[in-house]
Order: C-alpha cells, then structure tokens, then sequence
C-alpha cells in the first residue's frame, strides 16, 4: 500500500468540500469530539503546551479537532489564511468589530446593513462611544468622503432587503487608502459565488446558520482573515466573550458543506426564474435581484436564493402571506425550505433600534428566499395567493 500520495492542491470549490486530505481512523466522515477538555500525556506535555512550545487541544472552548476541520475549510474557500468558528452570525460580526475599535472610534457602514447587525452599532457600540456613519456603498465617491479618520469599513453586497450591489475591490481600495480595515458579512453569497479576500478585503465573515449549514438545524457563525487578525481574535477576543462553536453544530457544518456547490447552484436556478416571472406580473412593480436584467460586479460570479420585490397597493401583503402553502412565513434563511417575510412586519419590529424605518425599506416589499423545491411549484403558490391577495 502507498502511503507517500502527493499532496493535492485544490482550487475548485466542488473539490475543497468534497476532499479531505486526512482521515481520523480512515474514517470518511470526521468525527464529533463531544467533550469540554483534553487530557495530558506527562507533566511535561502541559508544560510545553502552557509555554507555547507546542499547539494541542487543551479546552473546547479554545481549541476542538472538529471545530478546527470547520475553520479550515472555511479558509480553504474564501481563499484566506486562517478561520474561526462562532457560535452564531451576531458573535462573529461583535468579535470581530470589537477587535478593531475602541471607545471614541468611528465606523464607517454601507446602508442597509443585516437588522441585528445595525441594532449592535446602534446600541452597544453607541453605548461604548463608537460612533456609526452610514453611507450607500453605490457611491464610491461618498464612501471616499466618510473614510478619513475612521477605524473600519463595514460593508454588505448585496446588502439586506434591497439587494444592491458594491464595487467590492474598488471600496476596499479606498479603506485601505484611509488606513480603515475592511470588512464584509458574505453570507448572502457565500465563498460558491464571492471570494471578498480576493478582491481585497480585510475580514469576510458568515452567518454560517444560513447557506453554508443548507439545512435550517444549525446557529454559528465563522470568520477568516488572516492569520495575524485570526490570532488576535483566538488569542484575546473569542476566550473571554464565550462565544465558542461546538463540536456538534461544526459536524453539521462539515456534513452541510459538502453539498454547498450543488445547492447554491440550485437556489440561483430557481430564484431567478421567479423573480424573471415576478418582473412580469402586472401586480409587482418591482424586483430587487442582483442577476435580473443587468451584469453582475466583478468578483459576484452568481446569485443565491434571496430577493425581494415590491407589491402594487391593489394586493393585500397579510392575505397574500397567509394564503402561502409551501412558502412559509419565517425569518432566516439559507435553508431547504422557501420563506417569505414582509417588510410590513419588520417595520413594527420593537427590541431596538428598527434598520427597515432607518433604511426607509418600503412597506408593499416582500423579502423572499427560494429553497429547494420544484421552481414551478414555487411560482404555482405564489401566483395562487397574489389572486387570492387581490
């Protein structure tokens, strides 16, 4: 038996997901290291742990084998040195900008920023003196304007609810020209259809519950950068917040991984015959989807399962929800599943600080994401309650 295989570089991203390039026990599938701690060999073998002689898993909450084969492959497919692993979205996005700024600090965010997002700029960071800029991240010359003297460029593309789309390298350009770090939630792409690293951003960060999870059973949340960023957020940030991914919810993401490729693939197939078919109806006034009628921005090379589109008054949104049978009304996404949410809801939305009213998100507009169901089944429920909405 050979056992000297040549290493194989990877560059696909059907291959990265798919191939693991070692096997615990020749075992296809990792394992799930379910425990909080790691014990010593001698004396000596936590000796030169403590002292940093050596790397070893010592505490879940610092380091897990299963965890780590997650990281890695994150940083495989968003081209970046390293990776770590959150427990939700919300914990990457707080680590990660807390690890930049500090009390007097300013930032500098693109409009129409994730919801939760927006209320942590709002409230926590407000609360520690970091002031918050936003400007639309379509005007490069506005975001040249606001960049002096700020810390961070937090950036979204497509950006939440209205789906616009930024010059990624071109505004990462300008951040690094002001001495900004950059940084980006790539969740809506995923590393299948925007590589952000390689158009020369800073930190890219997942919402790993929605496309790269695919299955609706899973909270977490991942960041890659490189390895001096990665360093600073294992070493001071992620042991003190808690944070932590668990063993169990990054196997899900493993299993979960290994069909990204197909299932992004599929979300853009069928996402985009239905907003062509929405475009057309004489009820819809708009639809906001990066890939319909116009080219996409370098480096964005498809689009994934969630656009929004806007309602003439003639249709009644809470009838049209209601009269749904396989959409279902639910937040989140990334999923099998196909969900609707109107913005008229979130408007009303109590809790904090309301981004929709900040954003001025129309109330007729409906955010829509596609699952994996038969498209023309999909445009069968939605044509049936837009009659019944009338």
């Amino acid at each position: 038996m050979n056992t000297n295989k040549p290493h194989i570089v990877t560059s696909s991203p059907s291959t990265t997901v798919a191939h693991d390039e070692t096997h615990f026990g020749t075992a296809v599938v990792p394992p799930i290291f379910q425990t909080s701690l790691f014990v010593f060999e001698s004396f000596a073998d936590m000796a030169e742990t403590y002292s940093g002689q050596k790397v070893r898993p010592v505490y879940s909450r610092g380091l897990n084998p299963t965890v780590r084969a997650f990281e890695e492959k994150i940083a495989k497919l968003e081209k970046t040195e390293d990776a770590l692993g959150f427990a939700s979205g919300m914990a990457a996005i707080s680590a990660s900008v807390l690890s930049v700024v500090k009390p007097g600090d300013r930032i500098v965010a693109v409009d129409h920023i994730y919801p939760d997002a927006y209320r942590f700029f709002e409230m926590m960071l407000k609360d520690l003196n970091v002031s918050v800029d936003y400007v639309d991240g379509r005007d490069v010359d506005a975001v040249d304007k606001a960049l002096p003297g700020a810390k961070l460029l937090y950036l979204e593309s497509p950006t939440s609810w209205t789906f616009q789309v930024h010059d990624i390298a071109g505004l990462c350009d300008i951040a690094r020209k002001h001495g900004a770090v950059s940084m980006i939630d790539n969740s809506w792409a995923s590393p299948i259809f925007q590589q952000p690293a390689l158009l020369g951003c800073d930190v890219v960060i997942h919402s790993a519950s929605k496309y790269l999870g695919g299955h609706s059973d899973v909270v977490a949340g991942v960041v890659a950068s490189s390895n001096e960023f990665i360093g600073r957020l294992r070493g001071q940030i992620l042991p003190y917040l808690g944070s932590k991914l668990s063993a169990f919810d990054a196997w899900l993401l493993l299993r979960g991984l290994r069909t990204l490729p197909a299932r992004m693939r599929e979300h853009q197939r069928s996402a985009l015959a239905i907003a062509q078919k929405l475009s057309q109806h004489p009820e819809v006034t708009a639809v906001h989807h990066p890939a319909l009628g116009r080219n996409l921005p370098d480096g964005l090379t498809g689009a994934s399962g969630l656009f929004s589109f806007e309602f003439s008054p003639r249709v009644n949104i809470p009838l049209f929800c209601d009269a749904l049978g396989i959409f279902k009304i639910g937040v989140s996404w990334g999923g099998h599943e196909s969900l609707v949410v109107p913005a008229l809801v979130t408007r009303a939305q109590v809790g904090g600080p309301n981004s929709a009213l900040r954003f001025n998100v129309p109330e007729n507009l409906v955010r829509l994401h596609i699952g994996l169901e038969d498209a023309d089944d999909l445009w069968s429920d939605l044509s049936a309650a837009i009659d019944a909405a009338l």
